[in-house]
């Protein structure tokens, strides 16, 4: 569940709304089992998923990011709330956020380390440090950070719930490229968030 003004702004943003990912380790949809009075499995039982666990039939349809820059698959029916510099899907603690910005070169995992991580913890209620590497996606390779940190409080209740947070930053053409992916802690997107990360093509 994975930096200059804009950075410190799509940073914020990402932590303002409901969101789930898993951070390398967390995400793939998990379908609850049903146990017979014997003690087996129902293979015909319904799924049942757990908080923030994206549904095995989630569909994905592809958006073009207005700068014409890159599409990505996200999820149909998510809420999107479009801000300076971003655009964000959500449904309930899962998030999906998309922001560009121009950059002279590729980010390594050293300059991420030493030059965004700061950003992002002092930008992030609730910072617990995750890993910093570099991955390989169907558009090629990228910088994944993965990190925890709080939700906004619940509008009705005041309590916050901690996230997973994944951030990749792929790069083209003088462009960064930043994909956060981020929801409930523990939740099992593992295979959401790969269909969404694997789909990021650029140009239009």
């Amino acid at each position: 569940m994975r930096r200059p003004a804009a950075l410190v702004a799509a940073t914020i943003l990402t932590l303002a709304v409901p969101a789930a990912c898993g951070s390398s380790g967390s995400s793939g949809s998990s379908a609850g089992t049903t146990t017979t009075a014997g003690g087996e499995v129902n293979p015909n039982a319904p799924e049942q998923n757990q908080p923030g666990d994206i549904p095995d039939n989630q569909v994905f349809v592809a958006y073009r990011y207005p700068d014409g820059s890159f599409t990505v698959r996200v999820p149909e029916g998510w809420s999107r709330t479009q801000a300076a510099g971003s655009v964000t899907f959500t449904d309930n603690f899962n998030s999906v956020q998309l922001s560009t910005r121009r950059a002279p070169a590729a980010p390594t995992v050293d300059s991420v380390t030493s030059a965004e991580l700061p950003t992002i913890e002092a930008a992030a209620p609730g910072y617990q440090a995750g890993s910093v590497e570099s991955i390989s996606r169907s558009a090629g390779d990228a910088v994944l950070v993965t990190y925890q940190a709080d939700s906004p409080p619940d509008p009705v209740t005041g309590q916050s719930r901690p996230l997973d947070v994944e951030r990749y930053e792929f790069f083209h053409g003088g462009t960064e490229i930043i994909v956060t992916l981020s929801g409930p802690k523990g939740a099992d997107n593992v295979d959401p968030w790969r269909t969404v990360t694997d789909s990021l093509r650029f140009g239009s």
